[in-house]
């Protein structure tokens, strides 16, 4: 998996690509470690992510529940794949996709 980081000033938004499952989600896991202070706006563009597991899925809520404290985050560019995971799981309730 491929974990592009942009930011601008206090928004940031990483885009993945690939898959995110038990062997590549720890990487986005100690990305966000350091990669959230400050942080304000967190984006998450997917048009590239092929796949996510129930690990991948998790590091997503973990990053929600922190951002739920000093701001927002957002999903883009879910594939219909990834929505239809994120319908099954109920994840659609949790986080705001566009």
């Amino acid at each position: 998996m491929t974990i592009t980081k942009n930011q601008d000033g206090e928004k940031l938004t990483i885009a993945l690509e690939g898959r995110l499952d038990t062997t590549t989600a720890p990487n986005l896991e100690a990305e966000l470690k350091t990669a959230l202070n400050g942080i304000t706006a967190l984006t998450f563009n997917l048009k590239d992510l092929e796949y996510i597991s129930s690990a991948g899925l998790r590091v997503l809520l973990s990053a929600q529940k922190t951002m739920n404290k000093q701001g927002e985050m957002t999903i883009t560019g879910a594939n219909e794949t990834i929505m239809e995971i994120f319908d099954v799981t109920g994840f659609v309730d949790i986080l705001n996709i566009e």
